[in-house]
């Protein structure tokens, strides 16, 4: 906890609940030799409840980031803190959304929104009230007992983020989970994702290619250089909680900020000839 003085005397001022301080991430290969550096000098922070989008471009090492945040990867240097504490092994406070929902395609859309606190033993009372209101919101009353592979991708993306928020987590890590879909798929699945939101208010951190996406969704925006990655913008995203794509897309505020932050995107992708070969898939 830092403190601070100001005209009234002494002002507490809380840690950022996310904090990555000059992280540098390394992946050698064994086989070849080759070291790829997906990060370098990076630095981020997140307030408890903020939705944070990352853009940039493609390789750049936003999956990195969220593997990190994690515990699924160490940084080679640097710090990484989740309120406080050094990030260690993955844990139940920390839910992870892909952009393949990597369901368990044996079980059924209940049994694999439940399957955590299931594998932790904990008796039905706990979790199904949860469960249910998470079916609920996400538009999938009458599928519970459905096998997912029964469900089209829209759906299963549904079933993987009530999956990841049946156990509160703290911290929601998406990796681009909406990428594969359609575009009015897509639309209702942001639309969904704010809703079950606002109701859990958990800290989110987003990586995503689209920067309409981005305008929507996010409290802000942290766009990332290209590898080794690291973050060269920052953008607070000005419109009011809630909000609709309806509402925001015909503004002259929304085409400059979509202008802007496209022009930054052009400055950091690099030429292919300029990047050399990533070694690792989920840079």
């Amino acid at each position: 906890m830092d403190c601070a003085l100001g005209g009234a005397g002494l002002i507490v001022v809380s840690p950022p609940f996310i904090a990555l301080a000059d992280v540098e991430k390394r992946f050698d290969d064994r086989r070849t030799g080759r070291t790829t550096q997906a990060l370098a000098g990076l630095s981020l922070t997140v307030d408890e409840g903020e939705f944070v989008c990352l853009l940039g471009p493609s390789g750049c090492g936003k999956s990195t980031v969220l593997d990190l945040l994690a515990g699924f990867e160490r940084p080679t240097q640097g710090r990484v803190t989740i309120g406080g504490q050094p990030v260690g092994r993955p844990d139940p406070d920390r839910g992870m959304v892909f952009q393949d929902a990597t369901l368990f395609p044996w079980l059924s859309v209940l049994d694999n929104i439940t399957f955590a606190p299931r594998l932790a033993g904990r008796p039905a009372a706990d979790y199904r009230a949860r469960a249910q209101e998470l079916i609920d919101v996400m538009g999938l009353r009458g599928f519970e007992r459905h096998a997912v592979y029964e469900l089209s991708g829209g759906m299963r993306q549904r079933v993987a983020i009530a999956r990841a928020w049946i156990s509160q987590p703290l911290l929601l890590l998406m990796d681009e989970p909406f990428g594969a879909l359609d575009a009015q798929t897509r639309l209702d699945m942001q639309e969904l994702l704010l809703a079950a939101r606002d109701r859990n208010r958990a800290t989110v951190l987003f990586v995503t290619h689209d920067v309409e996406e981005a305008l929507l969704l996010a409290d802000r925006i942290a766009i990332m250089s290209h590898r080794p990655g690291r973050i060269v913008s920052e953008l607070v995203v000005p419109y009011p909680r809630p909000r609709t794509y309806e509402e925001i897309i015909g503004t002259q505020q929304f085409g400059e900020l979509k202008r802007s932050i496209v022009a930054m995107l052009r400055r950091e992708a690099p030429t292919a000839a300029a990047l050399p070969p990533a070694d690792h898939g989920r840079v």
